[in-house]
């Protein structure tokens, strides 16, 4: 049995405690307010106590590859060294940071942004194979828009060293580690599920791309430590008919860590960028909010086609299960299997089932360490209440998502939230080690 409160030791170095914020989008960008943004952005979760904080996917190329807008671009060695400003801070709380390195591929906004097209029209998606038949098909319907470049076996090798070389920069300016997105329709999970990859070269599996990064990585950064989500595809639909079976994200997981990775996180995903990344209830008052609606019929190319997304999305918050922790038994599956720490999130919001899933309670236990990410946006300062034993505020309604779409940042939207929030504020909740004070 473990508590939240106990020291874990990921890849050789020590985190003060189980709780860590997941990654989510800071919406920093690279503009000369970037590094103010993520510092206002993370430093108040390191200052709440949080053990580990995740900087949320962080491009590696120099231009695509973005899956929202207002994402940060790690490719430019001297705009990463301004970032440790961010890393000091986490460190002078006492706190780890991670930075997550990713690119869209297919998910790229040049695929579904429409806005972003226009201002982009020579934009193409790197691809790892010709994309699925059910892809051009919403292509065909003028739904989304492909423009694939499928990588050569060269291509993917020089890929894979761009991924070292932005840990490499990382590294220099002192983050603790390297977190791969490798899940929620990234270009690794890509690599990874056979619904996307086609290839007839070694990167036909997956995993042998991860292990290109994993050397590129010590090449680059020595023995950063270095952390990745490990996908099964078993929320795909029921359309899908090659994807990543639990089995398979059992043996990826197993695979990647005799590699030489330092932690698994586990997540049961689709092979579709759908609410499968963030379940609870369909966020009726972001898209209800009159402000955004011209934003939106831009970003997806009129008011008709943001009505049919919108429909969609109430349609896909119900057709995912919300339990708190939904990927824990795939975590413990995963954590009979490896001998590196396994990290838990997904709609988890209480004291309680934190300590559930680090707990043995007669079984092996879920987790070394648990996360949340959405609720830090209602409570920056959230570690503090939770670590405490308390609860997080967030209802999991979705509201501060969807506006992330027209480049909104993320925040709480839901007044009555934000009014508790205020007043836990105002009541000194969110003060470090308060019942000594």
């Amino acid at each position: 049995m473990s508590e939240l409160t106990e020291p874990v030791d990921i890849g050789g170095v020590s985190v003060p405690n189980r709780l860590y914020r997941a990654p989510v989008l800071e919406c920093a960008g690279n503009g000369p307010d970037a590094v103010d943004t993520l510092v206002d952005e993370l430093e108040p979760t390191a200052e709440s106590g949080v053990g580990l904080v995740f900087q949320g996917a962080s491009i590696v190329t120099d231009r695509g590859g973005c899956a929202a807008p207002n994402m940060t671009r790690v490719h430019d060695r001297s705009f990463v060294a301004r970032l440790e400003r961010l890393t000091d801070a986490v460190h002078d709380h006492g706190g780890r940071i991670f930075l997550q390195l990713a690119h869209g591929g297919l998910r790229s906004m040049a695929t579904w942004h429409a806005g972003y097209r226009t201002r982009h029209p020579d934009q193409r998606q790197l691809a790892v194979s010709r994309p699925p038949w059910q892809l051009r098909l919403l292509d065909r319907a003028g739904l989304i828009s492909l423009r694939p470049d499928v990588l050569t076996t060269e291509d993917v090798w020089g890929l894979a060293e761009q991924f070292g070389r932005c840990a490499g920069y990382a590294a220099d300016a002192g983050y603790d580690g390297i977190h791969l997105s490798a899940a929620n329709m990234s270009l690794i999970q890509q690599f990874l599920s056979p619904f996307y990859n086609r290839r007839d070269d070694e990167f036909a599996d997956g995993v042998r791309f991860m292990e290109a990064i994993h050397d590129a990585v010590r090449d680059h950064a020595g023995s950063i430590p270095l952390v990745t989500k490990v996908p099964a595809e078993t929320d795909a639909p029921k359309f899908v008919r090659r994807h990543l079976s639990r089995a398979d994200g059992l043996d990826i997981a197993e695979r990647v860590a005799e590699i030489g990775y330092d932690a698994v996180v586990p997540v049961e995903v689709s092979t579709f960028w759908d609410m499968s990344i963030v379940r609870g209830d369909f966020p009726d008052r972001a898209w209800d909010a009159s402000d955004l609606q011209a934003d939106y019929a831009s970003v997806f190319g009129s008011r008709l086609r943001a009505r049919a997304v919108e429909l969609l999305n109430r349609w896909q918050a119900r057709r995912f299960d919300h339990e708190p922790g939904w990927n824990a038994e795939f975590c413990r599956a995963v954590r009979e299997r490896v001998d590196v720490p396994v990290l838990l999130e997904g709609g988890l919001r209480t004291r309680a089932d934190c300590d559930r899933y680090l707990a043995a309670d007669g079984d092996t236990p879920a987790a070394d360490l648990v996360g949340m990410a959405r609720p830090f946006y209602a409570e920056p300062r959230l570690g503090a209440r939770l670590l405490a034993g308390e609860d997080a505020l967030c209802e999991s309604c979705n509201n501060c998502t969807i506006p992330q779409v027209t480049g909104e940042p993320g925040r709480c939207r839901t007044p009555s939230i934000v009014r508790e929030q205020g007043r836990l504020a105002e009541a000194g909740a969110y003060e470090r080690n308060r019942d000594e004070k």
